[in-house]
């Protein structure tokens, strides 16, 4: 009965924001409630009572503990995110790697652009800044347009699948309690192979798909007065992931003592966004003349967006949280452990399968993550494992980006691709980053 409730809530869900077309978080507000009270819980469990009580009610305390944590990353992350991208740290980067590789490699500089710079912005914002640099460089170069945007793409889409501070991962390691650091380390470990993967068949479908550049101008953001110099931009993206790594490391090979509580105590993933948001605000703002005011200014308003992606992850919270109290997850949990199929394979599946049928990344990490953690818990797993289950269904997250995807227009409008040229190129490079990723997860998970 309580696999049924699983697969009649996971359908509902679907029906809800595929057919209604109903906004995700109130979508899985709902089906966390239809759950609850499907599979025997009561109206007191779920919401509380008019009197005050010790028991916090399931749905505030889904949404609570996990943006508790989640939030506050995200929010760092975002307004890191916004100061290098006003700074004019895309175009400065990418010339410097541009002169680096030379024009002949020219897609491979692109590519590498949209690694470093996806670290810290999102995936929309990356391609907003980076197509007009693709334009020219593709100008400049000739060929066909996917030829220098599909590496770029597909390095943007490796770090905000794969890699904190983005919200994907970072919503994941909140709902399955995985230390940052071991998710940053795997979805590098895994990232990296994925990319590399992406960027052989970008070059092999370039060859074979020609799009010309698109005659029309792109709105180019204003670019500073004075270049960003290549190591600064380095410092700031490296700073928080250097030292949350470092943290992660300490706890396992020092002792206890002042050394250890000191790097743990700057690595915490607040404490080291901060100092990378502080180092932005000092290097890229203030001292290339930038007000107090507009850097607050900029900073409120790169917020705004993220409302609904912390709704949405915090409704993935209530999800976990009911499918855990009454007993379905558990139920899936025993019936993966007698048909012996590995977590990292179930993340995956059905991450991928969330993905496809409705087309939000966000949706179907939360939803699995939801679904995987009882299965998880039970396997008592050492943090670098999680790590790679984190990897799998963040993987799965972007397999066969289509038309129910924002991301798919996305790409079809800004380099003006057709709509069938679209599915052979940009549709299956994120399928083949999405299966490198899990099949480098699956193969690691092995050893760890």
């Amino acid at each position: 009965m309580l696999l049924t409730v699983a697969a009649l809530g996971v359908g509902l869900l679907l029906f809800l924001i595929i057919k209604i077309r109903l906004q995700p978080f109130v979508a899985l507000l709902i089906v966390s409630i239809a759950v609850g009270l499907g599979s025997g819980l009561s109206v007191t469990q779920l919401f509380g009572t008019v009197q005050k009580s010790n028991t916090v009610p399931l749905l505030e305390a889904g949404m609570g503990g996990t943006l508790g944590h989640v939030a506050v990353i995200i929010g760092l992350g975002t307004m890191l995110g916004s100061v290098l991208e006003a700074s004019g740290g895309a175009q400065a980067l990418a010339g410097r790697l541009l002169t680096l590789f030379g024009e002949r490699r020219a897609p491979l500089a692109m590519g590498v652009t949209g690694v470093l710079f996806g670290i810290p912005v999102f995936f929309d914002v990356g391609i907003f800044v980076l197509a007009p640099v693709v334009y020219a460089t593709a100008r400049r170069g000739g060929g066909s347009i996917l030829r220098y945007a599909l590496p770029m793409l597909a390095g943007l889409s490796m770090t905000h699948a794969f890699l904190p501070p983005h919200p994907g991962p970072v919503a994941a390691a909140g709902l399955l309690h995985v230390d940052l650091g071991w998710v940053a380390l795997m979805g590098t470990l895994t990232g990296i192979p994925a990319v590399l993967a992406a960027w052989a068949y970008a070059a092999w479908i370039a060859r074979r798909v020609s799009v010309g550049v698109p005659s029309e101008e792109l709105e180019t953001p204003p670019a500073p007065e004075q270049p960003v110099p290549l190591p600064v931009l380095l410092t700031v993206i490296g700073t928080p992931l250097v030292l949350i790594l470092l943290s992660t490391f300490s706890s396992v090979t020092l002792p206890p003592g002042r050394a250890r509580t000191l790097l743990e105590f700057v690595g915490h993933p607040f404490v080291a966004l901060t100092i990378a948001l502080f180092l932005a605000y000092w290097l890229l703002g203030v001292r290339r003349g930038w007000s107090r005011a507009s850097l607050e200014a900029l900073s409120t308003a790169s917020l705004k967006p993220v409302g609904n992606i912390l709704l949405v992850v915090g409704a993935g919270g209530i999800f976990g949280a009911v499918l855990k109290a009454g007993g379905v997850a558990q139920a899936v949990a025993d019936v993966c452990d007698t048909a012996g199929l590995p977590v990292v394979v179930l993340a995956w599946l059905l991450s991928a399968a969330l993905r496809v049928a409705q087309g939000s990344a966000t949706v179907a990490i939360v939803t699995t993550a939801g679904i995987v953690a009882p299965v998880l818990e039970a396997a008592h797993p050492t943090q670098a494992h999680a790590a790679l289950v984190i990897v799998a269904i963040s993987a799965g997250s972007v397999f066969a980006s289509h038309v129910n995807d924002g991301g798919f227009w996305m790409v079809a409008k800004y380099f003006g691709i057709p709509e069938r040229e679209t599915l052979v190129s940009w549709t299956v490079l994120e399928s083949v980053l999405s299966v490198a990723g899990f099949g480098v997860a699956g193969v690691v998970s092995l050893m760890v």
